[in-house]
């Protein structure tokens, strides 16, 4: 048989809609994947809400006074996440090496009966954030949403705290903090944990390098969340900070 060295027409049509099919994929992918990664914010937080139901409605008097939820309670964990962060302040950071490196997990809620190290969430108006807060920056958690980063205060508010809040900026699980360099200052950032909902506020952001840590210290007598992801947007050689104050002095709400 001869050979010509065309491509056949129908070879032709069959190249042009593998071609099309893949753009039109490569097109939908990312909208799919933030589609999918809100569904999952939304189940974990109910997951979260119901376990933090739970320890209250099982809560019990004891002699002493204290809430006992089988050997534990709200208040025992809010008591010792602000001996935590007290500690925290008072020890001065010192193992903070990274502001962008801490897998271990600052804080075990399992005796709480939370086992995948959600501690609340972030919510962002301005740019239709909403994501599950973690403990501990492993690449699982990074998976599922922000991460809290250890060796920084967990995220319950009060004087001489400042929670570190990272995110991945864009990736193939949804946006996460994609579109963060869009705050400005007077933008709100809402914090949700098991005892209410705190309101912050942008201040400031930066760009800094890795390795300086003390741009994401605890400022003394500053109630404070810190925002954090890679820059720019595709490489991680830098760090996006957006800097965030509480908006009123006030206790927290109970749900």
């Amino acid at each position: 048989m001869k050979r010509t060295g065309k491509i056949s027409r129908h070879a032709l049509t069959m190249i042009s809609a593998i071609l099309l099919l893949t753009g039109f994929v490569m097109f939908l992918y990312p909208i799919l994947a933030d589609f999918v990664s809100r569904q999952y914010t939304d189940v974990s937080i109910r997951s979260f809400d119901k376990a933090v139901d739970s320890m209250r409605e099982n809560q019990e008097i004891v002699p002493d006074n204290t809430l006992q939820v089988g050997g534990s309670s709200l208040d025992d964990l809010l008591r010792r996440v602000k001996a935590y962060n007290q500690k925290l302040y008072a020890d001065g950071q010192k193992d903070l090496v990274d502001p962008f490196s801490y897998e271990v997990s600052s804080f075990d809620l399992s005796g709480y009966g939370i086992d995948d190290d959600m501690f609340g969430s972030i919510e962002i108006p301005k740019i239709h954030v909403k994501l599950g807060i973690y403990l501990g920056a492993t690449a699982a958690n990074m998976s599922k949403g922000a991460v809290h980063l250890t060796q920084t205060s967990l995220p319950i508010g009060g004087e001489n705290t400042n929670a570190v809040i990272a995110a991945h900026r864009g990736s193939r699980y949804g946006d996460m903090f994609l579109r963060i360099d869009r705050l400005k200052a007077g933008d709100e950032v809402r914090i949700t944990n098991a005892w209410g909902t705190l309101t912050y506020r942008v201040t400031s952001t930066a760009v800094i390098a890795p390795n300086q840590v003390g741009k994401v210290l605890i400022q003394p007598g500053r109630d404070r969340v810190t925002l954090l992801s890679c820059n720019p947007y595709g490489k991680s050689t830098q760090r996006y900070v957006v800097y965030c104050d509480r908006a009123a002095e006030k206790e927290l709400n109970s749900r």
